[in-house]
């Protein structure tokens, strides 16, 4: 849980007295052997899951904010405020949408400049309307639901694509992979989560597919979280498509993919937008055989860059996972820290007006120039990676891949 304001204020127990200050000299302006005082720190609420159905997702991209939050200290903080280092204040969505909501007023209550969070459209939906109301500048690091863009809220930035963005790029590089081998797949089985986030992705899709040839067989919508999915393995058996497209998150895909290689469908292939665990090092790791040769289009930085290389250093010192959320969460805290640098202000509203008409440096995403328009990154992209026995590797775009695709799915024995 957060602390209260009261909770976050440090006064250190070596603090100069006025009596001693006075005796040094007056007002001890330029006063030999006195240390600068040091500015106050610059709050960054952060707010996710950490606890309920998607902790991992959360307490992952908490990782990433600290990580980020500690090297951008380590740096001499913010430059243009004295060097004032961040502090992050943490709060707990508990998987749910309306705790999400009541923990941006303790938030706002704790002073804090901007916000990021909350690794879920449900929750962030949430999250960036109580934002609003306290004129507190939200980042959002995951929620791909179109619905956080169409409220007209001034406060939201998300950092990472959107769903339509994202399933146009996705299906494009399917169309691509399936034409290079031949177009083995035809037929196109849909499985989604019910909340925003699977909704609006098998929407999109099924306006999207039939676009370039591809018909869809079967569409199974399911409530989050849902532990069994054999009767929907066996509608899928049923409705016989060549490739099935997921759209999860990480629980619920794990055990609908150890599902399917229960059953030994015979598919060409497992393609995801999103996939929830298609891209995740825990499925990898420790389903190799579910997880093997499953494609996902999502969220990845650029290995090549230093601070990726960094960040991936840092997260196997502490035994963490450099899975998505990790990333995003990073290259999130990367903008915020460049705002507050260029606002020269911790006000929110300043901060709020920085992010909405100013243009960002490099994060460790592979990304374009990065410029919020109408609250959503112009420059985001998402990537393709591949499970290929137990590592995640990238196939596309070509320029920082490290590995060529296999596709079709060779035949599961």
């Amino acid at each position: 849980m957060t602390q209260n304001s009261s909770d976050l204020t440090r006064v250190s127990s070596r603090g100069i007295s006025r009596r001693r200050l006075l005796a040094l000299g007056g007002s001890g302006l330029g006063a030999p052997g006195l240390a600068r005082a040091q500015p106050a720190p610059v709050r960054i609420g952060a707010v996710g899951p950490l606890t309920g159905t998607l902790t991992y997702n959360g307490t992952q991209a908490q990782a990433g904010i600290r990580i980020a939050a500690d090297i951008i200290n380590a740096a001499g903080g913010i430059k243009s405020l004295d060097g004032a280092r961040l502090e992050v204040v943490y709060a707990d969505a508990e998987s749910r949408p309306d705790v999400g909501a009541a923990q941006i007023d303790k938030l706002a209550g704790a002073g804090v400049s901007c916000i990021v969070g909350a690794q879920s459209s449900a929750i962030t939906l949430a999250t960036t309307q109580a934002a609003a109301r306290f004129g507190i500048p939200h980042v959002v690091d995951i929620g791909t639901a179109p619905q956080l863009l169409q409220r007209g809220l001034s406060n939201v930035f998300r950092f990472t694509p959107g769903s339509g963005e994202s399933v146009t790029l996705g299906v494009e590089n399917l169309f691509s992979l399936n034409r290079a081998a031949g177009n083995p797949v035809k037929r196109i089985a849909i499985v989604h989560e019910d909340g925003p986030f699977g909704s609006g992705m098998a929407k999109t899709l099924a306006a999207r597919l039939p676009g370039v040839g591809l018909e869809i067989v079967e569409t199974i919508s399911h409530p989050t979280p849902q532990r069994d999915f054999t009767t929907i393995a066996l509608r899928l058996r049923e409705a016989r498509p060549d490739l099935i497209m997921p759209t999860q998150y990480i629980n619920e895909f794990i055990l609908f993919a150890r599902a399917l290689r229960q059953q030994r469908l015979s598919i060409r292939g497992i393609y995801s937008i999103f996939g929830g665990g298609a891209s995740n090092p825990r499925f990898a790791r420790e389903h190799k055989e579910a997880a093997q040769h499953i494609i996902d289009t999502n969220h990845w930085y650029d290995p090549r860059k230093p601070m990726s290389q960094a960040l991936a250093q840092r997260c196997a010192a502490i035994g963490i996972d450099v899975s998505y959320d990790v990333m995003v969460a990073f290259g999130s805290m990367q903008v915020i820290a460049d705002a507050l640098e260029q606002a020269g202000s911790r006000e929110r509203e300043a901060v709020m007006a920085t992010l909405a008409r100013a243009t960002f440096s490099d994060t460790i995403m592979p990304y374009g120039p990065i410029r919020f328009e109408k609250g959503q990154n112009s420059g985001a992209r998402v990537v393709n990676t591949q499970i290929r026995d137990g590592v995640i590797e990238l196939i596309y775009p070509a320029e920082f891949a490290t590995a060529t695709p296999v596709f079709p799915m060779p035949p599961r024995v």
